[in-house]
């Protein structure tokens, strides 16, 4: 069973997501304190490959508050754990031309953190248009037929 800690709030609005890989995070102490208080942050974040390693950059957990000189930088790159058949098809896909790792979101998995990283294309304007259009038309369907039904 897992817990939810924080969503990406642009990830899906921003691009359209191909497929999704679950990772592992490597974390201090002071930092899990800090994601059980829910003070994390992934709007702005991203994920990239360096050195033949995957990390996560951008991600901001604010300081525990009680953990003075252990705290780490609020913005460190922090290094995803993944298998190495899945890093490999994970570089095949990065390599081709638009995509893009995109943290959708982090949870807990039992007692780990795990990150959701979704391969992604980015969207152009009038994409994004054109979901708006079609979720305001659901809305509106789904409201008449609630309508329908009261009467």
């Amino acid at each position: 069973m897992s817990k939810l800690i924080a969503k990406n709030p642009t990830a899906k609005h921003n691009y359209t997501i191909i497929d999704t890989i679950e990772t592992g995070i490597v974390l201090y102490g002071t930092e899990i304190k800090s994601i059980r208080n829910g003070k994390v942050n992934l709007k702005d974040s991203y994920a990239g490959i360096r050195n033949g390693e995957l990390f996560i950059y951008n991600m901001h957990i604010s300081p525990y508050e009680f953990g003075n000189i252990y705290n780490k930088d609020p913005l460190r790159d922090r290094k995803l754990l993944v298998n190495k058949n899945e890093f490999n098809k994970l570089v095949g896909q990065i390599k081709q031309k638009g995509y893009s790792l995109i943290p959708i979101s982090l949870y807990f998995k039992g007692n780990f953190v795990k990150v959701e990283l979704g391969i992604g294309k980015g969207k152009k304007l009038y994409d994004k248009r054109d979901d708006i259009a079609k979720r305001d038309a659901e809305i509106r369907i789904r409201k008449q037929l609630s309508e329908k039904n009261l009467e």
